[in-house]
């Protein structure tokens, strides 16, 4: 496993103490940060729970104008050298069993750097439309996670992310400047014309601009079955590729497999191209 020491956003990569990770946010604003909207108190918790049960990978700490904060890099034994950035759903953290985990882990297995973000959470029981006020903070994190990648990778470089962490990533790629990313993997998209998430018209998925993967299961949440089905009448300007997973909830329990299989595949084919 390759262990480096990289300036400024990345503070430090390996194992820290829990006190250091309990005092998160007053640590950050000891660098002068502004503070930010997340709950940084949960961000802390969680950090401290995936760090101390951490299996695959290692914790590395990014950094933006906002907060210090956690996300996971495997380092695939052989491969193309490309990377992804792989997004988590409302209000979990980066090695999530459901989804997350197994996407990070397996698709470092066939030649990936996934690198996993911790992204803005809310306090627990806050509605998913709420999370509006935290899109501000998303690109910002998406930007730290892409300069590790560059700095450790050859790429190219890609996003997978499931729920919440689609929506956000839907509207941290329509911003301008575009970010170099090649594709976008959403997998349970709730927002979507038709859908209940933070984009109900599609207004802001319209505007993507690079190849995208539409995957959800057939037993998916209701808001996630009725947007993607209006997405797939879009007439888009952009490489679109939907897939229904037959027997999936929005979680892919029993699952995993059929995911990773899809996921994997539409990378390769977009890798290729």
């Amino acid at each position: 496993m390759i262990r480096t020491t990289y300036d400024r956003e990345i503070e430090c990569m390996g194992w820290f103490k829990r006190d250091l990770i309990r005092c998160l946010g007053v640590f950050c604003l000891g660098f002068g940060l502004t503070v930010s909207a997340s709950d940084v108190e949960k961000e802390g918790r969680w950090a401290e729970e995936v760090v101390d049960q951490l299996f695959d990978g290692e914790p590395v700490w990014l950094l933006t104008d906002s907060v210090r904060f956690l996300s996971l890099h495997v380092v695939p034994e052989s491969g193309h050298g490309g990377g992804l950035l792989i997004l988590h759903g409302r209000g979990v953290h980066p090695d999530w069993p459901q989804v997350v985990n197994p996407l990070r882990v397996a698709l470092a297995e066939v030649g990936w750097h996934t690198l996993s973000l911790q992204l803005p959470v809310l306090a627990n029981g806050i509605p998913g439309r709420d999370y509006k006020a935290l899109l501000p903070e998303v690109r910002p994190r998406i930007e730290a996670g892409l300069r590790f990648l560059e700095r450790t990778t050859s790429g190219p470089w890609f996003v997978v992310a499931h729920s919440m962490g689609s929506t956000m990533a839907v509207h941290a790629l329509t911003q301008m400047p575009p970010l170099p990313v090649k594709g976008l993997a959403l997998i349970g998209l709730g927002s979507g014309q038709g859908g209940r998430g933070l984009d109900p018209n599609g207004t802001v998925f319209s505007r993507l601009s690079l190849p995208v993967l539409d995957l959800f299961g057939e037993q998916d949440l209701e808001g996630v079955i009725r947007g993607a089905g209006a997405r797939a009448k879009f007439d888009h300007g952009f490489d679109y590729t939907q897939v229904k997973l037959d027997g999936a909830d929005h979680f892919f329990d029993g699952h995993e497999m059929e995911l990773i299989a899809v996921v994997s595949g539409w990378l390769n084919q977009k890798l290729a191209q």
